[in-house]
């Protein structure tokens, strides 16, 4: 069992981690909110709060140290975790509502708002008196905002000129959309699959390392291509599904998993940072019978796979 290091900053990616202790607090880190996310340590297990040492990521060793194929790591039961992701596409007053009924909570949980389909809730009024504002549906439903639906719940903040707009969402149902924002949902399963760990791997070095108190990363190409439910399919869900917690990770370390659209882009943007996946490259070695892992092996050469565990030392 390995602790799991703090991510890899971009300059250097494979190189070892800071200590453990910081990594853990950014991931728990959460803000005063209604509806805390919390951890499910297994399938039907009750919900609670992950403690700073009970975070664990368990990697499975290449029986060769030049083996191209990462070994898969052994099925263990899933960690629920959540990130926060800012809408940074939107306009500075978007239009905000739900797929059905949605309610307006201020910071303690306290309802200022409720309505339904087709009723904008008065953000704008509200955020002149408060702080904040958190908004959510109703089971089934979704937010929408500027027409664009979206799993989670909103965080509303006054921003410059306009409301900052922060999704909350679990870190899986944010991949799936990843995956099919970064890569066209109908390549190889495969090709999805290994998009899907690296889009992993990317989002918790982030989560490690926010890029604000109030957002782990945006949701623009400066980042990771994130378009909502817009870009999530039955493929980029099964990629999600099928590697669900795998992360790539270096001596016990989170890899900032870079990737660009073709080898050319990659040598030209991210030669000089170490390794970086072609996702047009990926594709083509995935229609070749390469599983996901042979491919993530090709491209991230020195790293490891690893499975997020919630667990005691």
């Amino acid at each position: 069992m390995l602790a799991v290091g703090a991510g890899f900053g971009a300059q250097a990616l494979l190189r070892p981690a800071p200590p453990e202790q910081d990594l853990l607090d950014a991931l728990i880190a959460q803000p005063s909110a209604p509806l805390q996310a919390s951890v499910q340590a297994a399938a039907g297990a009750p919900e609670a709060a992950l403690a700073a040492s009970s975070l664990r990521a368990e990697r499975a060793a290449n029986p060769r140290s030049d083996a191209r194929s990462l070994a898969e790591p052994a099925a263990g039961p899933s960690v629920a975790l959540e990130i926060r992701v800012a809408l940074l596409k939107l306009s500075p007053n978007p239009q905000l509502g739900a797929s059905g009924p949605w309610s307006l909570s201020d910071r303690s949980g306290r309802v200022l708002q409720s309505g339904g389909a087709g009723q904008p809730p008065a953000v704008a009024s509200l955020l002149a008196s408060e702080p904040e504002l958190w908004l959510q549906s109703g089971p089934g439903d979704h937010l929408l905002a500027d027409g664009r639906a979206y799993d989670g719940r909103f965080r509303l903040l006054r921003g410059g000129g306009g409301v900052q707009v922060v999704n909350h969402l679990s870190l899986e149902s944010y991949i799936s959309s990843v995956v099919g924002g970064e890569m066209p949902s109908g390549w190889n399963s495969e090709a999805l699959r290994a998009q899907a760990v690296a889009a992993r791997s990317y989002a918790m070095a982030h989560m490690a390392r926010p890029a604000s108190a109030h957002w782990h990363l945006g949701d623009t190409t400066r980042w990771q291509n994130y378009e909502g439910l817009s870009s999530v399919t039955g493929s980029t869900r099964q990629a999600t599904a099928s590697t669900a917690g795998i992360i790539l990770s270096y001596q016990g370390g989170i890899v900032e998993s870079l990737y660009a659209a073709t080898q050319q882009i990659v040598d030209e943007a991210h030669g000089h940072l170490g390794a970086s996946m072609s996702q047009t490259g990926a594709q083509d070695l995935a229609q070749q019978g390469l599983r996901y892992n042979e491919i993530l092996g090709r491209y991230y050469q020195g790293a490891s796979l690893a499975r997020l565990q919630a667990g005691a030392r």
